[in-house]
């Protein structure tokens, strides 16, 4: 008989309870991979939409399926749960009026066909809705044991709370060289599984060629024999020679890389270091356990990730922004003009490579290089760094005269004018703005209208791509920004996003489905920012109502998290990412096939992809002995082909646009004079 049973009891804590918390983490998972799977998106260029609520059971059944659980297991958690009932019951009054509107009205995308916009618009929400409350009871089901793990846990990683908030400025600590170590490996892991190292935008094929010119210390190359069969977008042709008139700043980048091999490891190394630069900068501004949020979440927002992954030019922006936004923040409190020096330097790659987001990053950059203390001279600081940012920027004149005879015409415009009509490219408002972009452009000219479509397919692709959460990744700024506890660093960032955005309402283009609101990019470091900054107030609110329970707040947003990165990145890469816009490098093997090798491989289908991608594998001296391809564009074409290339054997490959799946051999070797007999050319639409 046990006459003392208190003498057996632990003094240990109670194990945690994981089932409750676990069966809401699965559910919610399971429903955002649903809900993903409702979603057209696709590797073609269009943003994304929901199947019609009326077709998922025919499209998507279980999907549905899994949806419609998740829903009624909400609401009957909800239902049952006081702790969630009380959290609903905070949100009230205007704010709630304001934060419910930024919900829905970013929830979806415009469409010309109104009718599926507004229904989309109701179901979008209810999406998002149903994920929230998931997460929400998914933190109030949390044991305090539990708790109190996660609460040790966290502080390990983000740092114990600080009440006073002090401000403590440092560089990049290990969290954040961890962290910066992960986005460039599973950059360069996403660019070479889903990107397949291989330009998939019309922009990044010249990109790559530029850079390969520029790495042989050309500015433009000869002109290809056989000109109409070499026709590519983005490229001039003039009378003695052709190049690409984008910006150079990119392009000279890529170019040290080709002297590696390793052009599509670039803007993977860069998003690494963007953690480094924005690590740095956030610790001027914050509060540790505030920046390291901030850069845990950057690490894993899918539109970070995807930027790094290709080659386009935004990336690089980002890093030449955020090395200026460093070097100034260090000099308002280190006025050494050599950190003025590199500001100016930053701010002038950034006009280098995106002339138009130079503009905002000066004048921001250069109002906050005021602040600069203990300096003899009151303005030598923001003189000094204005003065470098124009002598780097102006190394783009010379580059102009080279390429058009004007030192203040830039290529780009020139070409546009001369391509699209004058003026179809410039800044500014009216009829005669706007290139033929497919129904991206969705009414002509720009003006008012335009301004409003183009922010809300930004506003959208942010809420989408930001975060990749499940109810939506602008919410938590939201909440934050009704919050009134607004301080002089969120004023700092709101600027920069405002800045951003209102330069490019100039533009007549939002930026099209590419990479998220790629040219709202730079404010994706500000924007991480704001939503650390409502995950640590929603955090200490909830704390001031019951002390310990602000763990909750972390959890879930580490849910949220972690469900992006799992199933958000994966669906992205594979869903959209993979062939984007139907580019393929298996044309590439026809390039190194014994057979093909040395030969002229005519490409039958459109300029882009098809041509496109072949393209690429190009030598830049097409008249070298190497294998060439060549754009099958109708039987002139192939005659200036046979007279170009005498005595060379020909072979005709079908395109994806053609075989409707990659590239096929069609026909091949053939002589000069068979193939010109031959008939089957036909010229192709562009």
């Amino acid at each position: 008989m046990i006459d003392d049973p208190g003498r057996f009891a632990s003094n240990a804590a109670p194990s945690p309870r994981f089932g409750a918390p676990l069966v809401w983490a699965a559910l919610l998972a399971l429903g955002q991979a649903a809900t993903l799977a409702m979603v057209h998106a696709g590797p073609q260029v269009r943003y994304q939409h929901y199947v019609v609520p009326w077709k998922l059971t025919a499209e998507a059944p279980w999907a549905l399926a899994i949806f419609v659980v998740e829903c009624f297991a909400v609401v009957w958690g909800i239902s049952r749960s006081g702790a969630a009932r009380r959290a609903l019951r905070h949100l009230r009054g205007w704010r709630f009026v304001v934060v419910v509107v930024a919900f829905v009205l970013t929830s979806a995308t415009g469409s010309l066909y109104l009718p599926a916009y507004a229904t989309e618009l109701v179901f979008a929400p209810i999406v998002q809705l149903v994920h929230l409350g998931a997460v929400l009871l998914f933190a109030t089901s949390l044991s305090q044991s539990l708790r109190d793990r996660i609460a040790g846990f966290m502080s390990r990683i983000l740092g114990q709370h600080d009440p006073l908030e002090q401000v403590e400025p440092s560089g990049p600590d290990r969290l954040a060289w961890t962290l910066a170590v992960g986005v460039a490996v599973l950059a360069a892991v996403l660019a070479i599984v889903s990107y397949e190292r291989h330009p998939h935008v019309p922009d990044e094929v010249v990109y790559l060629l530029q850079a390969r010119y520029l790495a042989e210390g050309m500015l433009s190359l000869p002109l290809p024999p056989a000109l109409h069969a070499f026709n590519i977008d983005l490229m001039t042709y003039q009378v003695d020679r052709w190049f690409s008139p984008v910006p150079p700043g990119w392009p000279f980048l890529l170019a040290a890389a080709t002297a590696v091999g390793a052009t599509w490891l670039l803007n993977p190394l860069l998003g690494g270091i963007n953690i480094l630069l924005a690590s740095t900068v956030l610790r001027e501004l914050y509060p540790l356990r505030t920046a390291r949020i901030a850069i845990i979440l950057l690490a894993a927002s899918p539109w970070h990730l995807f930027m790094s992954m290709n080659i386009m030019t935004h990336t690089a922006t980002l890093t030449a922004a955020l090395g200026a936004a460093a070097a100034v923040a260090r000099l308002r409190r280190d006025p050494r003009l050599r950190w003025a020096v590199l500001g100016g330097l930053g701010i002038g790659i950034v006009g280098l490579i995106r002339p138009l987001e130079a503009v905002p990053v000066a004048l921001l950059l250069g109002f906050w290089s005021l602040g600069a203390r203990g300096v003899r001279i009151r303005l030598l600081p923001s003189i000094t760094l204005t003065f470098a940012a124009i002598v780097t920027s102006s190394l783009v004149l010379p580059y102009n005269k080279q390429l058009t005879g004007s030192f203040a015409s830039f290529p780009i415009m020139a070409y546009t004018d001369a391509t699209y009509g004058a003026g179809t490219n410039a800044l500014g408002f009216g009829g005669d703005r706007g290139l033929p972009f497919s129904g991206l452009d969705p009414f002509p000219g720009h003006g008012a209208v335009d301004v409003l479509v183009n922010a809300n397919f930004n506003l959208f692709q942010t809420n989408i791509e930001l975060l990749g959460w499940a109810t939506g990744s602008l919410l938590v700024i939201a909440l934050f920004l009704v919050s009134g506890r607004l301080r002089r660093p969120d004023a700092y960032l709101l600027a920069v996003i405002a800045s951003v955005a209102g330069i490019h309402a100039f533009y007549y283009f939002s930026g099209g489905p590419d990479f998220g609101a790629r040219y709202w990019y730079l404010i994706i470091v500000p924007c991480i920012a704001l939503a650390a900054r409502g995950i640590v107030e929603l955090e200490s609110r909830v704390n001031t109502s019951v002390d310990g329970e602000g763990v909750r707040v972390i959890a879930a947003a580490s849910l949220l998290t972690a469900i992006a990165v799992l199933i958000f990145v994966p669906w992205r890469a594979a869903d959209k990412y993979h062939h984007y816009r139907g580019m393929q490098p298996h044309v590439r093997e026809f390039a190194t096939a014994p057979a093909t090798r040395g030969g002229i491989v005519l490409i039958r289908g459109r300029r882009h992809p098809d041509f496109a991608s072949a393209f690429t594998y190009n030598s830049l001296d097409l008249t070298d002995g190497s294998t060439v391809f060549a754009w099958d564009r109708g039987p002139d074409a192939r005659r200036e082909l046979v007279e170009a290339y005498p005595g060379r054997t020909f072979w005709i490959v079908e395109g994806p646009t053609v075989t409707g799946a990659g590239f096929a051999l069609a026909a091949g070797p053939l002589r000069g004079d068979q193939l010109i007999a031959r008939q089957d050319s036909v010229i192709p639409w562009p």
